[in-house]
């Protein structure tokens, strides 16, 4: 129960109402200070919407407990986005509801004549974006000659984006005796400039400092292989099963492309971007509130501001560039007491870059390895062992149907059914390369022995299953063959898990792979009435005794030889150097990842592709692919 005398009742009814028991920090300070300017600094997710709410109401209110009816605005709320704004709106409405304060929107990139409307039937209150708050200024649709409070949400905000010539000229609109409010989660020297002048003698008020910022948040680093980056992404989203989540990006490219593809592997996912227009960044952000969506990929237009419900996980698929961007991104969770969790994904090369900005934000962060394609099948068997909806009881309409069930199938198929229903309602986790979590010891091991075996590469030799069957595939390095999609491959084509697949042995023409022996036969008469799927790519059982010996090719052109009239010629390099052979298949034409060496044969010079010279002979292919 809130009992604060110095409340309006209308506002203490409506925090009632919303769940309220005691004021935040920065509520219950900007409540105490009176009609002065304030200059408030504090951590993101703090409550700083309700707090300048009741601020700037105990100003526009006047001791009354409701609002005349409405002429010219007496409150302007000034945000730096648009998502901001409107949630802003939101959250004055229903803390005004008991007031009858209309509040009227001014956001770039919505309907320009339904805002002018709506501010000709008058508003109390005006929440908007500085741009579209000084066109409507310009044009006189917005008079801010009665105003009394005006709020900068944000302030630090605004400026680094530019807008400070608009907020200059919006102040200057307003009265001189106006009361002014900067709320800021940090306060540089840009702020206390335009705080000296704008404000007069501002009380300074620090709820949080700093240092104690994000204590509702653990914070860990997940270590993984260059190229397996958007599969850490995925197997994080997988293991945690959140029920919202955010992935941020750097560009806008880089958030089309992540939420492609985490689309394609089954996640409800939308996208928050600039390049959006605000209808549809409207119904992205709508689409995760109501749950149609439980993961948005956006670039750091949802850093600020921006507060979801349930949202308990935050992931970084790129670093954060300084320590600002880093607490703004990961304080969309761990907000009002709600803890949450901050993953940062580092790739292998940009460790150093992923310590240094977390000792900057001075935060610590647990290195841990990408989830394992176990941990996520161990975690998923949890979640169905524990599902709270196993111990619900039929309800009346539903006991028939259930009575029914268990006499025609049985307890045990049903069950089964359920476990198949929920394996078949989540996207299959990655598999990832194992990388070593202590960098002193990686270096010494690329640096001697392991690295010349090739360390770190895509390899399941370790997994060989005793009395496993041997299986061949038309594939191999020639073909660009790699594990990490060979197995979904072989998965999709015989039916199995990939704890069914053990070593994957890669040769020159082919590749070799083992299925458990309990598995088997089944797995040989799914390929064999299945197929792969894929054109050009074949399954084969290997022939007893000769597993890990691939029939032998030729690969060089033999001394003497040349080509008859009617043999098909040699497939000619494109003029970017870049071999397309009719024998690889579609699923291996993608380019390679950044940093693959070129191939022995060849080197570039310039934009053609010439043969390399050895001992003065002229080396080639061979052109015949199966001589």
């Amino acid at each position: 129960m809130i009992e604060l005398p110095t409340m309006a009742p209308s506002f203490a009814a409506a925090l009632r109402a919303r769940g309220y028991t005691t004021l935040t920090p920065v509520q219950d300070a900007v409540l105490g200070v009176g009609e002065e300017d304030l200059l408030v600094s504090a951590q993101t997710g703090s409550g700083k919407t309700v707090a300048f709410g009741i601020a700037v109401g105990t100003t526009i209110l006047g001791g009354r407990e409701s609002f005349d009816d409405a002429a010219v605005p007496l409150a302007l709320v000034v945000a730096p986005t648009r998502e901001l704004a409107l949630q802003v709106e939101r959250e004055l409405s229903w803390l005004y509801a008991g007031t009858g304060a209309r509040l009227a929107t001014c956001v770039g990139g919505m309907d320009y004549r339904t805002e002018r409307r709506a501010l000709g039937r008058g508003a109390h209150i005006v929440v908007g974006t500085p741009g579209r708050l000084r066109d409507h200024i310009t044009r006189g649709s917005l008079d801010l000659g009665a105003v009394r409070a005006v709020v900068l949400d944000e302030a630090d905000e605004m400026l680094d984006l530019g807008f400070r010539d608009d907020l200059e000229f919006i102040l200057a609109a307003a009265p001189d005796d106006r009361r002014t409010l900067l709320f800021s989660a940090t306060v540089p020297r840009s702020i206390e400039e335009l705080a000296s002048r704008f404000q007069r003698d501002a009380r300074r008020v620090s709820v949080k400092s700093e240092t104690d910022q994000h204590a509702d948040i653990e914070y860990r680093q997940v270590v993984a292989a260059a190229s397996d980056r958007e599969n850490a992404i995925i197997n994080t989203l997988l293991f945690h099963d959140s029920q919202s989540a955010i992935v941020f990006c750097h560009t806008r490219e880089a958030v089309r492309h992540l939420a492609s593809r985490l689309g394609d592997r089954g996640f409800s996912v939308v996208a928050l971007s600039g390049e959006l227009s605000q209808a549809e960044r409207t119904n992205a952000l709508q689409s995760m509130r109501d749950g149609r969506a439980r993961v948005c990929v956006a670039t750091d237009v949802a850093a600020r501001g921006i507060d979801l419900p349930n949202l308990d996980l935050v992931i970084h698929a790129d670093i954060p560039s300084n320590p600002d961007t880093l607490l703004h991104r990961s304080g969309r969770t761990g907000r009002a007491g709600r803890k949450g969790v901050c993953t940062l994904i580092v790739p292998t090369h940009r460790r150093g870059a992923a310590a240094r900005v977390l000792k900057m934000a001075k935060l610590h962060a647990e290195v841990v390895a990408a989830p394992s394609v176990a941990m996520i099948e161990e975690r998923q068997r949890e979640r169905i062992l524990n599902d709270p909806a196993l111990g619900t009881t039929p309800e009346e309409g539903e006991a028939d149907l259930v009575r029914a069930l268990l006499e025609t199938h049985g307890a045990e198929s049903l069950a089964a059914a359920y476990v198949r229903l929920q394996s078949a309602s989540q996207p299959s986790p990655e598999e990832l390369i194992e990388v070593d979590l202590h960098p002193k010891r990686e270096r010494r091991e690329h640096s001697g022995e392991g690295a010349a075996r090739g360390a770190g590469k895509p390899s399941r030799d370790h997994r060989e299953f005793e009395g496993g069957v041997w299986f061949r595939v038309s594939i191999g390095h020639r073909h660009r063959a790699d594990p990490r999609w060979l197995l979904p491959l072989i998965c999709k084509s015989g039916g199995v898990k990939g704890r069914d697949v053990g070593s994957i042995r890669i040769y020159d023409m082919e590749t070799q792979f083992q299925i458990t022996r309990e598995r088997a036969d089944a797995f040989a008469a799914a390929v064999e009435k299945n197929g792969t799927g894929e054109a050009g790519i074949t399954i084969r059982r290997v022939p007893r005794g000769q597993e890990g010996a691939p029939p032998r090719r030729v690969t060089r052109r033999p001394s003497g030889w040349f080509r008859p009239a009617g043999w098909p010629a040699a497939p000619r390099p494109d003029r970017a150097g870049a071999r397309r052979s009719a024998d690889v298949p579609a699923i291996a034409q993608a380019p390679r990842p950044s940093g693959a060496s070129r191939s022995r044969t060849s080197r570039t010079r310039g934009s053609r592709t010439a043969p390399a010279v050895r001992g003065g002979l002229v080396s080639k292919r061979c052109i015949v692919s199966q001589c």
